[in-house]
């Protein structure tokens, strides 16, 4: 199906049977609600004030500059080369608003950087999105959410050329707490109702502690049960604040440490982000060093659940993340995209069959024998941030690096192995 057939298909006129299957209520619009803002990572951000097509395809080289030598540097050539692209995979990236320009961008950053042309789709399975100059649309906010989209698919491609991409684009704007949640639920409902998207990437969250109550996150969950139950395989970046997060009102930060959701959702691969040295070639020059903002912890919500029983000497008697990571030097939302497009080879490479929930099996199996699996261990590094003490990367799985990062060329196999 086309890029505009599949969003005509699934546009704002079915917005309504999307909503109805989630039970969460509708963003909340208290006064607390309506003062918290999200925040964005630097390469997000960067997008604010740029309004035509090639103000945004420099601003995304500009934040991406290592990005084409990261398929090297990952070895997904060696993929590529056995005909693993992605070929019949479909990666989603949900985000609020999204960019009218998208197609565009990425078409021009694909000539820039010899990438086939993208198969990209937009749809907006929550309601109608507004433009970013809209009454009651914060402009800047509208932007950066653009930017993040653009930076979201232009990793999925560049990992996986030949996947399909669909942007799931929701009209409320995440925020910290509530706010934009429920309308993302409903968009994962949708795309897991019309079987639209093998993988789900989310770059975006929000500390547990913004919630009216620890256990009230919970609420939010139905959605990605569901979507993991039909083997949707959903992955979130970790955060970007080390070991705390930002807090719900005003600027700042919790001065203690605080987790990030949906990354410590037990439904969820969580990746964090790594530096990666690179010489001009996309040769790794030392090994990889967690990147000091990574976010990573244990959660205060969720029980360990039986697939981290292995690793409890880490983790307590709380779920911990990030389960995996690749680099993060834009943000923890760069890593998130990166591993979805891997999994998208994955799925190829699985007979165009979905993965579901991979964590049992990169605990169970593929983390334990890392040599064999493709799993390349963080060593050093740590989370600290905002005089909140954070977690130190170590030999073997650790809590703010898990495993480690990944030789997709071996991951890749390694895993649809473990899923069989």
């Amino acid at each position: 199906m086309s890029g505009r057939s599949l969003a005509a298909a699934v546009g704002v006129a079915l917005a309504a049977t999307a909503l109805a299957a989630v039970p969460a209520a509708a963003s909340p619009t208290p006064k607390a609600a309506q003062q918290a803002h999200h925040t964005f990572s630097a390469a997000a951000s960067s997008f604010v004030g740029a309004t035509t097509v090639q103000q945004k395809v420099d601003r995304l080289q500009a934040a991406t500059a290592t990005l084409p030598r990261l398929a090297k540097a990952y070895n997904t050539p060696a993929l590529w080369n056995q005909g693993l692209t992605g070929a019949g995979a479909t990666v989603a990236t949900l985000v609020s608003y999204g960019d009218a320009d998208i197609k565009a961008v990425i078409d021009a950053y694909d000539q820039r950087n010899g990438l086939p042309p993208a198969d990209i789709s937009v749809i907006a399975p929550a309601g109608p999105v507004p433009g970013c100059t809209d009454s009651g649309v914060d402009t800047g906010t509208c932007q950066s959410w653009g930017g993040e989209t653009d930076l979201d698919v232009a990793m999925f491609h560049t990992m996986a050329p030949a996947a399909k991409i669909v942007i799931a684009a929701t009209p409320i704007a995440e925020t910290q707490g509530f706010t934009g949640l429920p309308e993302m639920m409903a968009a994962v409902d949708y795309m897991t109702q019309h079987r639209i998207a093998d993988v789900i990437s989310m770059s975006f969250g929000t500390a547990e502690d913004t919630f009216p109550s620890l256990d009230s996150v919970k609420s939010l969950d139905p959605a990605l049960v569901r979507a993991s139950k039909a083997g949707v395989t959903l992955v979130a970046s970790s955060g970007d604040f080390g070991a705390t997060n930002p807090v719900l009102i005003g600027d700042g930060t919790f001065p203690y440490r605080a987790a990030s959701w949906p990354a410590s959702d037990p439904n969820v691969t969580a990746l964090g982000g790594t530096i990666i040295s690179l010489d001009a070639n996309g040769n790794r020059t030392q090994p990889d060093v967690l990147w000091p903002r990574s976010g990573g912890g244990v959660s205060k919500t969720y029980a360990r659940p039986s697939w981290q029983n292995s690793v409890k000497a880490t983790t307590g008697k709380f779920r911990s993340f990030p389960d995996i990571t690749m680099e993060g030097i834009s943000g923890t939302s760069e890593s998130a995209p990166l591993f979805a497009g891997v999994l998208a080879l994955a799925v190829q490479a699985n007979g165009g069959h979905r993965l579901g929930q991979i964590n049992p099996a990169l605990y169970g199996k593929l983390g334990p024998k890392a040599a064999k699996s493709g799993i390349i261990d963080v060593t050093s590094g740590d989370n600290s941030y905002a005089n909140v003490p954070g977690y130190t990367a170590a030999a073997g799985f650790d809590v703010v690096s898990g495993w480690g990062t990944l030789d997709a060329s071996k991951f890749v196999p390694a895993l649809v192995k473990a899923l069989k």
